[in-house]
């Protein structure tokens, strides 16, 4: 009878040495670390290796961090309790001219209810200058939202007239 040979062999090690554990490792031979490299103190100081200086980096490390966590905190909080303030909004209606030296302007303010607050209203050209400005208190109200019209003198003949920006006083 003939043996049949096969294109790979079956057991590449040659026999007499044992199978290597790690299927990775190319070579059969023991695994042996490189030595560290000795290190003398001189070189450990000049580049900054020292015991010292590993605990004086170490305490800059943590101390930069605290610090940053507490300007990340209170900025949090500045702009989480920011956000609580009172908002007015403004919004323009309408403008009629009236003649060269009038407009009339009206607006609808949203503001707290029983809060004063006071807007600025103008007027303005075709080379959007201003020709008219007037400051209006509005009182207090049990109402959110209210609508007002206001009679802007002029200097010049208007295009347009619109608020300005309204503040709580």
């Amino acid at each position: 009878m003939e043996s049949v040979k096969s294109p790979v062999p079956v057991n590449s090690t040659p026999s007499g040495v044992p199978r290597s554990v790690e299927p990775f490792r190319l070579d059969e031979s023991s695994s042996t670390k490189a030595p560290a490299p000795i290190e003398s103190p001189v070189i450990a100081s000049r580049y900054g290796r020292t015991l010292d200086h590993k605990r004086r980096d170490r305490r800059i490390l943590w101390g930069l961090g605290g610090i940053f966590v507490l300007v990340m905190g209170a900025w949090v909080l500045w702009t989480g309790l920011d956000g609580a303030s009172t908002q007015i909004e403004a919004r323009d209606i309408g403008h009629t001219i009236i003649d060269a030296h009038s407009v009339s302007v009206t607006f609808e303010v949203s503001l707290p209810p029983n809060r004063p607050a006071s807007c600025a209203v103008q007027a303005l050209n075709e080379s959007y200058s201003v020709v008219g400005w007037k400051i209006i208190d509005l009182p207090p109200s049990t109402l959110y939202t209210r609508s007002f019209t206001e009679l802007l003198r002029t200097t010049d003949l208007s295009n347009t007239g619109l608020i300005y920006q309204c503040w709580l006083t």
